[in-house]
C-alpha cells in the first residue's frame, strides 16, 4: 500500500502508495541472543572498526554512534519489536540467516532488558543526509480511515469505489478522474467493477489519498460485517492536492487547508465539489480483503502489515524498505519530543528526498486527527547491521 500524508499540502500518498516503487532492500536483522544476552557476536558480525560514509541514490549515510540519537535510552523498544519481525518475514537475499534468529523469538514477554544492548551490539548508526549534507527534513502523517459502506447502491450510499478496470494495464496513463466521470468509453470500462459504495464523495477521496481503509457493511439481514479496502492500483495520473488548489484559487489560506477546512469549504460551496475533485486526476482502485482479528495494519510497499506508530513511509532511494530508522521530531498534538525507533515499510508519491518520512498513526478518528496535524521538522538516523 504505497500511502500519502493526510495533510493535503504534502500528501504522501502511500498510501497512493502506488506508482510501482522499486528496489526492495529489506530488513536489517541480526541474530538474537538467548537470555541472558550473549557476550559477543559471531566473527562475521563483529563491528567494522572504521565504518565509512555510505552513498545511497538520494542520500548519504554518515557513521555515528548511539550517543548521537536524541532520547535513545527512553524508547520502549519492545513496542518496536513486532514491526521488526514483520519486516523479517520478507528478508532480502543475504539476510535470511539473521532474520531466522529474529523470527525464532515470536514475542517479548517479561524482562526485555537484553534488547537495547543487543541492538547496540548488532547495528551501526548512520545519520541520514542529503547528498549536499542537509540533515533536516519533514515528517508528515497518514492513517487508515474507518467508514460505513454498502455493498450495493442505495439512496444513502451512492459513491462507488472500484476494482481495477480490465484494461488498466493496456492503457497507461489511464483515463483521468474527470474522464472516468464523464467520457462514455471510460465509464463503460468501470461498469460492473464497483466493489463498495460510500455516502460522501469526500470520504472516497480521503480513502484514495490514504491508500486503504476499513469498511463496515450492514448486510441485508441487519448484521454488520467488516472488510479492508486494500490498494490495488491507480490510473497512472499524477496526484494533485485539492488543498493546494483551494489555496491557489484564493479560497482558503494555507493555515485553513486542513481536512476540516476543506470539508467546511465544500459545505459552503456544494456546486463546486465536482470541480474540486477533478483537480486531482489520479484515481485509485481497490480490492476487498478480510479484516483480520485482531486487526493488523494494511500492507505497505514492503508487502508486510504496517504497525501503528512503528511504521513509516520513506523514499526508497534514501532508505531501503525494512531498515530500522530513528526519528527525532515532535508530537503534533502534544508538542513533546517524538523520539522512537520505527521501520521503513512503505512509500508514497509525495515522500521524496533524503530526510523525509510519513508516519503511520493507525486507524480511526484519533489517528485521523494526529495524521492531519503532522507536519513537523525531522532528523533521521538508520541502523544497519555491523
Amino acid at each position: 500500500m504505497p500511502r500519502p500524508a493526510f495533510f493535503f499540502l504534502a500528501s504522501t500518498w502511500r498510501r497512493t502508495l502506488a506508482a510501482g516503487w522499486v528496489a526492495l532492500g529489506l530488513v536489517a536483522c541480526t541474530p538474537l541472543p538467548s537470555p541472558p544476552p550473549a557476550t559477543g557476536l559471531p566473527p562475521d558480525l563483529q563491528p567494522d572498526p572504521t565504518p565509512e560514509v555510505l552513498e545511497r541514490p538520494k542520500a548519504r549515510w554518515v557513521p555515528t554512534g548511539f550517543d548521537a540519537l536524541p532520547g535513545w535510552g527512553e524508547d520502549a523498544l519492545a513496542e518496536w519489536w513486532p514491526a521488526l519481525r514483520q519486516s523479517c518475514s520478507r528478508p532480502a537475499v543475504g539476510w535470511q540467516r539473521v532474520c531466522e534468529h529474529v523470527l525464532s523469538r515470536p514475542t517479548i514477554d517479561g524482562d526485555a532488558a537484553w534488547l537495547r544492548p543487543w541492538v547496540e551490539r548488532t547495528f551501526q548508526v548512520y545519520r541520514v543526509e542529503s547528498p549536499q549534507g542537509q540533515d533536516s527534513g519533514l515528517l508528515t502523517g497518514y492513517y487508515e480511515p474507518q467508514l460505513r459502506a454498502s455493498r450495493t447502491p442505495t439512496a444513502q450510499y451512492r459513491v462507488p469505489l472500484y476494482a481495477p478496470p480490465a484494461d488498466l494495464n493496456k492503457r497507461q496513463p489511464y483515463w483521468t478522474r474527470r474522464e472516468l466521470d464523464t467520457v462514455p468509453a471510460a465509464q463503460a470500462a468501470l461498469k460492473g467493477r464497483e466493489i463498495a459504495w460510500l455516502e460522501d464523495p469526500l470520504d472516497a477521496l480521503v480513502v484514495q489519498i490514504q491508500g486503504s481503509g476499513q469498511l463496515l457493511f450492514q448486510d441485508a439481514d441487519g448484521r454488520l460485517s467488516a472488510a479492508r479496502l486494500a490498494f490495488a492500483g491507480h490510473n497512472g495520473q499524477p496526484y494533485r492536492s485539492v488543498g493546494a488548489w483551494l489555496i491557489s484559487q484564493g479560497q482558503l489560506k494555507a493555515s485553513e487547508a486542513s481536512w476540516p477546512g476543506i470539508k467546511d469549504w465544500v459545505r459552503r460551496n456544494p456546486r463546486r465539489l465536482q470541480e474540486m475533485l477533478w483537480q486531482n486526476p489520479r484515481m485509485v482502485f481497490f480490492a476487498l480483503e478480510p479484516l483480520p482479528e485482531p486487526i493488523q495494519g494494511p500492507r505497505g510497499a514492503q508487502a508486510v502489515p504496517l504497525t501503528p506508530a512503528r511504521s513509516i513511509a520513506v523514499d526508497p532511494g534514501s532508505v531501503p524498505y525494512g531498515t530500522p530508522v530513528w526519528l527525532a521530531s515532535t508530537d503534533p498534538t502534544l508538542a513533546t519530543p517524538l523520539h522512537r525507533l520505527v521501520m521503513a515499510q512503505d512509500t508514497g508519491s509525495a515522500i521524496t528526498g533524503a530526510v523525509r518520512a510519513d508516519y503511520f498513526w493507525g486507524w480511526g478518528d484519533t489517528a485521523a486527527t494526529q495524521a492531519g496535524r503532522t507536519r513537523q521538522n525531522l532528523r533521521m538516523w538508520v541502523l544497519w547491521p555491523r
